[in-house]
């Protein structure tokens, strides 16, 4: 069966023709995955060497290798992860996917291993961003083996300009953002001196926050490689509504949460809770508000439930709604009221296995569970949720990449309905600056964004979406 490419991905092939190097910040669900795998098909087929995805876990199987048997079932394709890497790159293929702390193994490889490779394609390439990581180091010693790269992301500068360096870096070895991260800072940033809340300032904490026109100077430098498409501008698909919901906290729920915010200590029981610097009481804070505390990294005393009824109330009003949660007692209570009210619910989580996430994914779309419970890391990339439209977050998140991209699960092309994105707020807590936060930071991505889909012209005529 041929697959006949959309007319954005027309674009995108053509642009890919162009440039060896290719940074696509394409939204979630315009089909970035298939214009890479097109293209590197018709460059094997030409004699091409061999192709490294470096991707997310969650979406090594259940994105890159099925979209592999369903765009270009003829190549072989080896997926490799921590108990079978060596093994996995040893067998005979022509596309090797694996995850992005991998490249702390790759590096480590003679060069005489890269010999069969001449193209690296990074899924989500901010798991790159911060240049002193451990796996960032080891991915800019193994790029330089590649001759073709591309980079994928619709989030490339989720909380500040400078997260684009380090990916320009390894699409270009420093070409065109330059070679020195701190000279990149300096010129694109400006050092602010944090301050308590009285105005005394906070010794040796320096906020770098973007100049004016950094995302203007970055795309002018960046624009030649950069190809972009909306989601709105490919496809007919009913719009999304985004708002935050608002609950009032217990009264011994406040109790905690004021006592902890002026002493730095709460007594649960018999047992005491302390934050001993402002990040740590910020957290403490948040997990209050969320209806428990962690007294260890695995022990959580809880506080209130109130929250989690709401966030059911919420999913049974909706049909085959997404919950995200972050922490574990998060996980713990939703599950608990949602096996109480004798609703049928999956979890998907840093638990489950990759069977059980390609299952999972599967029943949802057959509309097997009520609500389906996930964390957003793990499934923020690659999954297709449409049979749902409602996505409930039990409470914010700092994280703009994460927010966007386990937003995206049901707004994609396929979905035919309005969907709404609901972000459950505590209020007057932290809560509601946290949530203000991320929305700041989503209005600096969009105008990079902007920025780079300005490059292509929206296509005169959308895709139409089928069920």
């Amino acid at each position: 069966m041929t697959i006949k490419p959309f007319a954005h991905q027309l674009v995108s092939l053509k642009h890919n023709e162009k440039t060896p190097i290719v940074f696509d910040t394409s939204d979630a669900g315009t089909g970035k995955t298939y214009v890479r795998i097109a293209r590197f098909a018709k460059r094997r087929a030409e004699g091409g060497k061999c192709m490294l995805v470096m991707a997310p876990r969650s979406t090594m199987r259940s994105v890159w290798l099925a979209d592999f048997r369903k765009f270009a079932p003829h190549l072989r394709v080896a997926v490799a992860d921590a108990n079978n890497r060596a093994e996995a790159f040893a067998s005979d293929a022509d596309v090797y996917v694996t995850n992005h702390d991998a490249s702390t193994w790759l590096a480590k490889q003679k060069p005489a291993f890269f010999a069969k490779f001449d193209e690296v394609a990074v899924d989500e390439s901010p798991a790159y961003k911060h240049h002193t990581s451990v796996r960032s180091k080891a991915m800019l010693k193994i790029i330089k083996y590649f001759t073709y790269r591309c980079l994928m992301t619709a989030t490339p500068n989720s909380n500040t300009i400078v997260d684009v360096f380090h990916q320009a870096l390894l699409l270009d070895g420093g070409k065109r953002l330059g070679k020195l991260y701190f000279p990149f800072r300096l010129s694109v940033s400006t050092p602010i001196q944090s301050t308590r809340k009285d105005g005394s300032p906070i010794a040796n904490a320096i906020k770098w926050v973007d100049k004016e026109g950094a995302e203007e100077a970055v795309f002018n430098l960046l624009g030649d490689i950069v190809i972009r498409h909306k989601l709105d501008d490919c496809a007919d698909i009913p719009p999304n509504h985004q708002y935050p919901l608002t609950y009032q906290l217990s009264k011994v729920q406040r109790r905690a949460y004021e006592e902890l915010k002026e002493t730095q200590l709460i007594m649960l029981g018999k047992q005491g809770v302390t934050a001993i610097n402002a990040s740590a009481v910020a957290t403490k804070l948040l997990q209050v508000a969320s209806g428990a505390v962690y007294s260890s990294p695995d022990v959580y005393h809880v506080v209130d439930t109130g929250r989690y009824e709401l966030v059911l109330d919420l999913a049974q009003q909706r049909k085959h709604p997404l919950v995200l949660f972050q922490w574990k007692h998060q996980r713990d209570l939703l599950v608990a009221e949602a096996r109480h009210r004798g609703l049928n619910f999956a979890v998907f989580d840093g638990t489950t296995s990759d069977k059980d996430r390609a299952r999972y994914v599967m029943k949802y779309q057959a509309g097997a569970f009520d609500v389906l419970f996930a964390h957003p890391k793990t499934v923020g990339h690659g999954q297709t949720l449409t049979r749902g439209t409602s996505t409930i977050w039990a409470s914010p998140t700092h994280d703009l990449e994460m927010f966007i991209q386990a937003s995206s699960r049901q707004r994609r092309i396929g979905q035919t309905q309005k969907t709404e994105t609901v972000v459950v707020l505590a209020e007057d807590t932290a809560d509601e600056w946290v949530y203000e936060n991320v929305m700041n930071k989503d209005g600096k991505l969009k105008t990079l964004l902007d920025l780079f889909a300005s490059i292509v012209p929206a296509p005169k005529k959308r895709n139409k979406v089928t069920a």
